[in-house]
């Protein structure tokens, strides 16, 4: 089992893991609250929350098994080399319990909260029965000859999957709408940044194991990372400069009638005279 050979390049290392676990845990309140605040999910596209659901959902049968199975653990190494590190921390799989979790809170907000003519797509529904169809198969082919870090690999693939096409039913509902209103900018700002730290952690990792194995041993960690970035990108452009929210116009005319005074001068010379 490798080893680490820079102190400074592990402690940068945990810093920037557990900097983006808390980036990308925090980034899960904002939508929640406005959910909350609102008493509605009018503006949050439907199929993103229920595609993210099955995408943590398989990120974290992926991490937790990796990180936390020995013999999954010997495979790997008897795959890529003993002197190779495990491509999953500590972060990582508090990470994907957390983000299940919020993403369910989120889901059952959705059902207990005005959703307009907002509901669940049969192309999002269809996607995600055969996602677990397929991971049921696999579990059955792997079963035989126990090959774990196979079955693990189909479930970091399906979160990749996932991670791509998440992102376009919001993307797109923001779009046909032309505003962003519902959709919480805050989510996007902090997931942005839990995307830049998380890269930054396989970087550290990759310079002292003098070997990028980091990057394609575990290409999920990688692709997610570019994947959220490139998607973040997007939304802050529909967010803040295509569709950015319009502040409410005041009439010219109202503005004046705001400003005379209750009582005009000719009332008030009246009443003296009475």
């Amino acid at each position: 089992m490798a080893s680490w050979n820079s102190i400074p390049l592990e402690i940068t290392y945990e810093v920037l893991g557990w900097t983006a676990f808390v980036s990308w845990s925090i980034s899960f309140y904002p939508q929640v609250i406005l959910n909350f605040r609102r008493k509605s999910v009018v503006g949050l596209n439907l199929d993103f929350v229920l595609l993210n659901l099955t995408k943590h959902s398989s990120y974290l049968i992926y991490n937790a098994s990796l990180y936390f199975s020995s013999a999954i653990q010997k495979q790997y190494y008897e795959k890529y080399g003993y002197g190779q590190m495990i491509p999953v921390a500590a972060n990582d799989v508090a990470f994907s319990i957390h983000a299940v979790l919020l993403t369910a809170i989120t889901l059952f907000q959705i059902v207990i909260y005005d959703r307009g003519s907002q509901k669940v797509s049969k192309t999002a529904i269809a996607i995600v029965s055969a996602v677990w169809v397929f991971a049921a198969v696999c579990f059955f082919i792997a079963l035989p000859n126990h090959s774990w870090l196979w079955l693990i690999s189909i479930f970091n693939s399906i979160q990749v999957f996932m991670t791509v096409i998440k992102y376009i039913p919001q993307a797109f509902m923001n779009f046909t709408r032309k505003s962003t209103d519902g959709f919480s900018i805050g989510n996007i700002l902090l997931d942005f940044f839990g995307g830049l730290t998380n890269y930054g952690q396989m970087v550290v990792q990759s310079i002292d194991q003098g070997s990028w194995l980091n990057f394609y041993g575990n290409i999920g960690k990688t692709l997610l990372s570019l994947v959220s970035i490139f998607f973040d990108i997007i939304f802050m452009c529909q967010h803040y400069v295509l569709y950015p929210q319009k502040k409410a116009q005041v009439s010219p005319k109202l503005i004046e009638e705001n400003r005379e005074p209750l009582v005009k001068a000719s009332d008030h010379s009246q009443s003296e005279n009475v």
